[in-house]
């Protein structure tokens, strides 16, 4: 799955690594040149940064609908361990 961003993500994203590269290196870089870069990390990076991202999400899932039974558990056939509870009480 394609990692697309929208117009004005992608606006910002060259224009952070215009600024990182001249930053760093103290040489500037061309608008096309990190607008081709931002094209490769998304191609090659991003796919492995989404797919951690998906399995943090899904392990976080997992770990909640685990607990969901222990949340709202029931006991089953309690009707009469109630009334006998009761008359106990008595």
């Amino acid at each position: 799955m394609p990692i697309k961003l929208s117009k004005e993500a992608r606006l910002q994203a060259v224009a952070s690594i215009e600024r990182y590269f001249l930053e760093s290196s103290g040489e500037k870089m061309g608008n096309i040149a990190a607008a081709g870069l931002l094209n490769f990390f998304l191609e090659e990076i991003g796919p492995l940064v989404y797919n951690r991202a998906v399995a943090d999400a899904q392990e976080k899932i997992l770990a909640r609908v685990s607990d969901l039974d222990i949340e709202v558990h029931e006991d089953e056939f309690a009707y009469w361990r109630k009334v006998d509870a009761k008359k106990a009480r008595k």
